[in-house]
Protein backbone atom coordinates (compact mmCIF):
# COMPACT_ATOMS: atom_id res chain seq x y z
CA UNK A 1 0.00 0.00 0.00
CA UNK A 2 1.28 3.42 -0.93
CA UNK A 3 1.29 5.88 1.95
CA UNK A 4 0.91 9.58 1.24
CA UNK A 5 -0.36 12.64 3.09
CA UNK A 6 -0.60 16.25 1.99
CA UNK A 7 1.13 19.21 3.55
CA UNK A 8 0.43 22.72 2.28
CA UNK A 9 3.57 24.64 3.14
CA UNK A 10 7.18 24.26 2.11
CA UNK A 11 9.53 24.96 5.04
CA UNK A 12 12.63 26.87 4.05
CA UNK A 13 14.73 24.35 5.97
CA UNK A 14 14.06 21.86 3.18
CA UNK A 15 16.17 23.99 0.87
CA UNK A 16 19.26 24.11 3.09
CA UNK A 17 22.14 21.72 3.67
CA UNK A 18 20.78 18.97 1.45
CA UNK A 19 23.01 16.04 0.54
CA UNK A 20 22.16 14.30 -2.72
CA UNK A 21 21.94 10.51 -2.73
CA UNK A 22 22.28 7.96 -5.50
CA UNK A 23 20.72 4.50 -5.63
CA UNK A 24 23.33 1.75 -5.47
CA UNK A 25 20.87 -1.10 -5.78
CA UNK A 26 18.57 -3.53 -3.99
CA UNK A 27 19.59 -6.77 -2.32
CA UNK A 28 17.54 -9.74 -1.19
CA UNK A 29 18.37 -10.70 2.36
CA UNK A 30 19.10 -14.36 2.91
CA UNK A 31 19.10 -13.82 6.68
CA UNK A 32 15.53 -12.52 6.97
CA UNK A 33 12.62 -13.85 4.93
CA UNK A 34 10.85 -11.25 2.82
CA UNK A 35 13.29 -8.46 3.68
CA UNK A 36 15.13 -6.31 1.17
CA UNK A 37 17.65 -3.51 1.58
CA UNK A 38 17.67 -0.42 -0.61
CA UNK A 39 21.19 1.03 -0.60
CA UNK A 40 21.65 4.77 -1.15
CA UNK A 41 25.00 6.58 -1.18
CA UNK A 42 26.01 10.21 -0.99
CA UNK A 43 27.45 11.66 -4.20
CA UNK A 44 30.39 13.42 -2.59
CA UNK A 45 31.42 10.96 0.08
CA UNK A 46 31.66 7.32 1.08
CA UNK A 47 28.66 6.96 3.38
CA UNK A 48 25.83 4.64 2.42
CA UNK A 49 22.29 4.68 3.74
CA UNK A 50 20.64 1.24 3.93
CA UNK A 51 16.85 1.26 4.13
CA UNK A 52 14.88 -1.94 4.75
CA UNK A 53 11.88 -2.18 2.41
CA UNK A 54 9.10 -4.65 1.66
CA UNK A 55 8.76 -7.07 -1.24
CA UNK A 56 6.29 -4.99 -3.26
CA UNK A 57 8.33 -1.83 -2.89
CA UNK A 58 11.53 -3.66 -3.83
CA UNK A 59 9.85 -5.03 -6.95
CA UNK A 60 8.53 -1.61 -7.94
CA UNK A 61 11.91 0.08 -7.46
CA UNK A 62 13.79 -2.70 -9.27
CA UNK A 63 11.46 -2.49 -12.27
CA UNK A 64 11.88 1.29 -12.40
CA UNK A 65 15.69 0.95 -12.26
CA UNK A 66 15.81 -1.65 -15.03
CA UNK A 67 13.48 0.42 -17.26
CA UNK A 68 13.41 -2.32 -19.90
CA UNK A 69 11.01 -4.45 -17.83
CA UNK A 70 7.41 -3.55 -18.59
CA UNK A 71 4.71 -5.10 -16.36
CA UNK A 72 1.51 -6.09 -18.22
CA UNK A 73 -0.53 -3.62 -16.14
CA UNK A 74 0.63 -0.42 -14.38
CA UNK A 75 1.98 -0.85 -10.87
CA UNK A 76 0.74 1.51 -8.15
CA UNK A 77 3.69 3.87 -8.62
CA UNK A 78 3.22 3.79 -12.40
CA UNK A 79 -0.43 4.70 -11.91
CA UNK A 80 0.58 7.61 -9.68
CA UNK A 81 3.05 8.78 -12.33
CA UNK A 82 0.38 8.58 -15.05
CA UNK A 83 -1.97 10.56 -12.82
CA UNK A 84 0.64 13.27 -12.28
CA UNK A 85 1.44 13.51 -15.98
CA UNK A 86 -2.24 13.72 -16.89
CA UNK A 87 -2.79 16.62 -14.48
CA UNK A 88 0.55 18.31 -15.17
CA UNK A 89 2.05 17.63 -11.74
CA UNK A 90 5.85 17.46 -11.59
CA UNK A 91 7.87 15.59 -8.98
CA UNK A 92 10.80 17.93 -8.36
CA UNK A 93 12.68 16.13 -5.60
CA UNK A 94 12.46 13.70 -2.70
CA UNK A 95 13.85 14.46 0.75
CA UNK A 96 14.49 11.87 3.45
CA UNK A 97 14.11 14.26 6.35
CA UNK A 98 13.62 12.26 9.56
CA UNK A 99 14.65 9.02 11.26
CA UNK A 100 12.68 7.78 14.27
CA UNK A 101 13.11 4.33 15.82
CA UNK A 102 14.73 3.01 12.66
CA UNK A 103 11.96 4.34 10.39
CA UNK A 104 12.84 6.86 7.67
CA UNK A 105 10.35 9.63 6.87
CA UNK A 106 10.34 11.31 3.46
CA UNK A 107 8.67 14.15 1.60
CA UNK A 108 7.90 14.39 -2.09
CA UNK A 109 8.23 17.96 -3.41
CA UNK A 110 5.70 18.52 -6.21
CA UNK A 111 4.88 21.44 -8.47
CA UNK A 112 1.76 22.35 -10.44
CA UNK A 113 1.08 25.70 -12.11
CA UNK A 114 4.17 27.15 -10.46
CA UNK A 115 2.99 26.23 -6.94
CA UNK A 116 5.04 23.82 -4.83
CA UNK A 117 3.50 21.39 -2.38
CA UNK A 118 4.92 18.77 -0.01
CA UNK A 119 3.47 15.26 0.12
CA UNK A 120 4.39 13.16 3.15
CA UNK A 121 5.40 9.67 2.07
CA UNK A 122 7.07 6.45 3.07
CA UNK A 123 10.67 6.51 1.86
CA UNK A 124 10.21 3.44 -0.34
CA UNK A 125 7.24 5.04 -2.13
CA UNK A 126 9.00 8.38 -2.47
CA UNK A 127 12.10 6.78 -3.98
CA UNK A 128 10.02 4.64 -6.36
CA UNK A 129 8.43 7.86 -7.65
CA UNK A 130 11.76 9.72 -7.79
CA UNK A 131 13.18 7.06 -10.10
CA UNK A 132 10.17 7.24 -12.41
CA UNK A 133 10.33 11.05 -12.63
CA UNK A 134 14.15 11.14 -12.68
CA UNK A 135 13.94 13.43 -9.65
CA UNK A 136 16.91 13.87 -7.28
CA UNK A 137 16.89 12.28 -3.84
CA UNK A 138 18.27 14.21 -0.86
CA UNK A 139 18.76 13.85 2.86
CA UNK A 140 20.33 15.88 5.67
CA UNK A 141 23.71 15.61 7.33
CA UNK A 142 22.15 14.63 10.66
CA UNK A 143 20.43 11.66 8.99
CA UNK A 144 23.66 10.42 7.42
CA UNK A 145 25.53 11.09 10.65
CA UNK A 146 23.08 8.92 12.56
CA UNK A 147 22.25 6.21 10.03
CA UNK A 148 25.01 6.20 7.41
CA UNK A 149 27.68 3.53 7.21
CA UNK A 150 31.11 3.98 5.65
CA UNK A 151 32.67 1.43 3.36
CA UNK A 152 36.28 1.77 2.32
CA UNK A 153 36.90 0.53 -1.21
CA UNK A 154 40.16 0.57 -3.13
CA UNK A 155 38.61 0.45 -6.58
CA UNK A 156 35.49 1.92 -8.09
CA UNK A 157 32.48 -0.39 -7.97
CA UNK A 158 30.72 -0.97 -11.29
CA UNK A 159 26.95 -1.14 -11.72
CA UNK A 160 26.84 -4.93 -11.78
CA UNK A 161 28.63 -5.09 -8.46
CA UNK A 162 26.21 -2.58 -7.00
CA UNK A 163 23.25 -4.76 -7.99
CA UNK A 164 24.66 -8.04 -6.64
CA UNK A 165 23.33 -9.54 -3.41
CA UNK A 166 24.81 -7.85 -0.38
CA UNK A 167 24.13 -10.69 2.00
CA UNK A 168 25.71 -14.13 1.71
CA UNK A 169 24.53 -17.38 3.25
CA UNK A 170 27.62 -17.29 5.44
CA UNK A 171 26.41 -14.18 7.26
CA UNK A 172 24.68 -15.23 10.46
CA UNK A 173 21.52 -13.43 11.54
CA UNK A 174 21.90 -10.94 14.36
CA UNK A 175 18.77 -10.70 16.52
CA UNK A 176 17.62 -7.65 18.46
CA UNK A 177 17.88 -9.60 21.72
CA UNK A 178 21.54 -10.36 20.97
CA UNK A 179 22.27 -6.70 20.39
CA UNK A 180 20.60 -5.52 23.59
CA UNK A 181 23.10 -7.57 25.61
CA UNK A 182 26.10 -5.89 23.95
CA UNK A 183 27.97 -2.84 25.21
CA UNK A 184 28.42 0.25 23.03
CA UNK A 185 32.03 -0.76 22.34
CA UNK A 186 30.96 -4.26 21.32
CA UNK A 187 28.22 -2.82 19.10
CA UNK A 188 30.68 -0.48 17.41
CA UNK A 189 33.01 -3.40 16.74
CA UNK A 190 30.12 -5.45 15.33
CA UNK A 191 29.08 -2.52 13.14
CA UNK A 192 32.59 -2.17 11.74
CA UNK A 193 32.74 -5.91 11.02
CA UNK A 194 29.31 -5.94 9.33
CA UNK A 195 30.23 -2.99 7.12
CA UNK A 196 33.56 -4.54 6.11
CA UNK A 197 31.69 -7.70 5.06
CA UNK A 198 29.02 -5.65 3.23
CA UNK A 199 26.32 -7.10 5.49
CA UNK A 200 24.13 -4.02 5.29
CA UNK A 201 21.10 -5.54 6.98
CA UNK A 202 23.06 -6.43 10.12
CA UNK A 203 24.76 -3.02 9.99
CA UNK A 204 21.36 -1.33 9.93
CA UNK A 205 20.17 -3.32 12.97
CA UNK A 206 23.35 -2.54 14.91
CA UNK A 207 23.18 1.14 13.93
CA UNK A 208 19.60 1.38 15.20
CA UNK A 209 20.52 -0.27 18.51
CA UNK A 210 23.39 2.19 19.01
CA UNK A 211 21.06 5.10 18.22
CA UNK A 212 18.52 3.88 20.78
CA UNK A 213 21.05 3.73 23.64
Amino acid sequence: MVGFGLSWTVPLVFQWNLIQLLINGISYSQTQNGAYALILSEIEGERKLPIVIGTNEAQSIAIAIEKEIKPPRPLTHDLFKNFCIRFDIKIKQVIIHKLVDGVFYSSVICERDGIEEIIDSRSSDAIALAIRFEAPIYTYENILEKAGVVIQVETEIDEKSLLKELFSEQNSEITNSDLKEKSIKELEDLLKHAVQNENYESAAKIRDEISNR
